[in-house]
This record gives structure tokens, sequence and C-alpha cells, in this order.
């Protein structure tokens, strides 16, 4: 398993899973370079937090492996063994387009483009893992070699919050949610124009303007942005908010169970919006979404296109009521559809094609689709221990 960043270690653990209890599968993690060498931070300590084998990239490089599972093409070309390779977001096709350099055009470049799965002329992955029908006529135009390796698989993540969404109190209680209190849920990716990097500020006024007796806020955080950071400094910049009751969810799990607890969701053009927004939470976009930065057609564009904008110039209560109001069932089946042209199908279509992968007979052990643990969120009951002044 190939770990160049902790949001692809976080997408391949579901896929893991579904090896488990299996003597003749041995499993060991590799952290790949993201670039001259430099490893993100967090992906070891993701790696260890698992409890999983960590094999050094030097060693890694030097071995033959029946299967190698990867949600990023980073390095996977210096790897030898037949290559798995899985989207670590909402679909393979990124909903951001990438600009050339700055203020030029950006260009429509996704995880389906020849040079992302070719490597001086070898094809990259022995098997493409795609969530969507609609991505083999992309594949087609794009990297048409890849097609024979191509299999529609669906999305496990997709599937594991449907199946989480019976348990939505229970989560809730674990959230400390009580009865009258609405749960909002903000999230943020990355990127400077993200819903946290646009906007500091924000849950600040949530925490303010919200009446505690009536409201609980959650914040779920881009991995990248505690990889690149540090969870120390993560927690630092949000001290104050942890005091006034944020519930902040840790990177690595909780941020599903979140999802399936929330009343409403504030967020940008991340995956997790496009999460919420496909199993029925009302969704709130955070201004300003740079249109000209979406794909057109892309799911987060079309999520924008439906959601709520927040306005911050005016209180936001109001706003949010409004929101939870006008929960849109018609979006939800269209989002979802959009996610996974397979499902509640990704954990056996993924098992299978793993199995057919290492040659081995796929067990008959049935599978069930697991829904989300319980999550246990960085919240004002725990002990905030930062060292005053900088």
């Amino acid at each position: 398993m190939v770990v160049p960043f902790m949001v692809a270690g976080i997408r391949l653990m579901d896929v893991l899973a579904l090896l488990g209890a299996d003597h003749r599968v041995c499993v060991m993690f590799t952290v790949a370079p993201v670039s001259n060498g430099a490893v993100c931070h967090g992906a070891e300590e993701f790696v260890r937090a698992q409890g999983g084998f960590l094999l050094p990239w030097q060693q890694a490089v030097q071995c033959e492996f029946d299967l190698v599972l990867a949600a990023s093409e980073v390095a996977v070309e210096q790897l030898h063994g037949k290559v798995m390779l899985l989207p670590h977001g909402a679909g393979v096709m990124p909903s951001r387009l990438r600009a050339r350099s700055a203020g030029l055009q950006a260009l429509p470049t996704h995880g389906l483009d020849r040079g992302t799965l070719m490597h001086r002329g070898r094809l990259l992955p022995t098997a493409l893992s795609l969530t969507h029908d609609d991505e083999l006529a992309v594949l087609r135009e794009s990297c048409p070699e890849a097609l024979p390796v191509a299999v529609v698989t669906g999305d496990v993540c997709f599937d594991r919050l449907v199946a989480s969404v019976p348990l939505r109190e229970h989560y809730r209680q674990a959230l400390d949610v009580r009865a009258g209190q609405r749960l909002v849920v903000v999230t943020s990716t990355w990127q400077p124009e993200s819903a946290w990097g646009s906007h500091p500020d924000l849950l600040d006024r949530l925490l303010v303007e919200l009446p505690p007796e009536k409201y609980r806020v959650a914040a779920v955080l881009h991995p990248n942005i505690w990889g690149v950071h540090g969870a120390w400094q993560v927690r630092a910049w949000l001290v104050d908010c942890l005091r006034a009751g944020l519930l902040l969810l840790p990177p690595q799990e909780g941020w599903r169970a979140a999802l399936v607890a929330a009343d409403v969701v504030i967020g940008d053009h991340g995956s997790v919006t496009s999460y919420g927004a496909a199993i029925g939470a009302p969704v709130v976009l955070a201004p300003p979404v740079q249109e000209c930065f979406l794909r057109l057609g892309s799911l987060a564009e079309m999520v924008g296109r439906e959601a709520v904008r927040l306005r911050l110039d005016r209180p936001l209560s109001g706003q949010l009521r409004a929101a939870m109001h006008r929960r849109s069932r018609i979006q939800q089946r269209y989002v979802a559809g959009m996610i996974t042209s397979r499902p509640g199908q990704a954990a056996q279509i993924l098992r299978r094609t793993m199995y057919r992968l290492l040659d081995l007979p796929e067990p008959d052990r049935t599978l069930t689709v697991a829904p989300v643990p319980l999550p246990t969120p960085i919240g004002s009951d725990e002990r905030i221990d930062l060292a005053e002044g900088a």
C-alpha cells in the first residue's frame, strides 16, 4: 500500500479492509516521496497510527509485489508489480482546473490524463478503478490505452456513508448533540480559496452568533492542512474555538460520521461538501467559490450551482435556518448519481478485482458494507494544552 500523503492513505484503508482475515495475504506499507525525495508531513505518522509495517521506500523499490495499491500516481512508476490505481476523493476527475501558470487560462487536467497514467510509453496501472460509467468516455478520449484495464468499481467511501445513515442518532450522541440542538458541520479543503483559507474567522463567527443551547459546530479540515502544518499548529489556530465548544474532527476518521449527523453543511468545492449533499445534508457554500477554477459539469460545480450561498454581511443563524428548510431531495439523488454508478457494489467489485490481480481464489466470506465508526472529536471537554506565546 503506497501512501505519498495522508489523504491517499485514508482512502485506501477502506479498500485494504476487504483483504482482512485472509492469511494468504501479507500487507506492507510504504511512504512514497512526492518530489525530489521529499516526504509529505504526516504520511509516516498515519501509517504508524494504523499499526502497519512500514517498509522504507529505498527498500520498496527493490522488491517485487503481487499487488500495489495506490490512491495516487505519485512515484508508482518506480515500484515493481501489478498496480491498482484508485481515486483519493469523490471521483477520478477533480473539480478544479489546473492553471498552466499564474494569470494564464486554466487547463482541464484530471486523473485520467495520459500524463497521469503513462510513464515513458508504459501504462502504469494494471487495473484502474473508476467510480462512474461516464469516466469511461473521458478515458476513451484522454488515454485510450488504459481502457482495457479500467474497472468501474463505484465508491466504497460513499457506500459506507449510505450504510451509516440509519445510525445518525448514535453519531449525534457521540458528538454530544442534544435534543433540540442543530449540528453545523463546516468543511474546508486545503487551497487558499477554500472555506477556511478564505475565511479563517468563519468558525469564530459561528460560535459567537449561534446560541450554544441551540447549535453545535463541528469542523472537518482537509488532511493536507494537518499534514503540512501539523496537529499542534491546527489546534493552536483553533484554541479559542475549541474553548468555545468547537468539535474538531481528526483527519483520519470522524468526518463521515459528522456528515451523517449534520443538520447543515457549510463547505466549499472539496469532496466532503459533495459527499454531504449526496446523503441529503443541506449545503451552504462559503464565499467566494471562484467558478473560473471549477470544471464545468463537475461534481463541485453542480453542487455549487444548487447550494445556498452564505452571505457574510448578514447574520448567519437566519441563513442556516433557511437552508435547513430548503433541503432538496432531487439534488441529493442527482449528486449521488454523479458520485457512483455502482451504488452499494464497490466492496464486492474492488475485492473481486484485487483477487484477480493477486491470482488467488476470492474468499467465500460474505462482504457487508460496514458503517463508519463513532467519531472521537477534539472538543471543549478535552484538555487543551498549548503554551502561551509564540
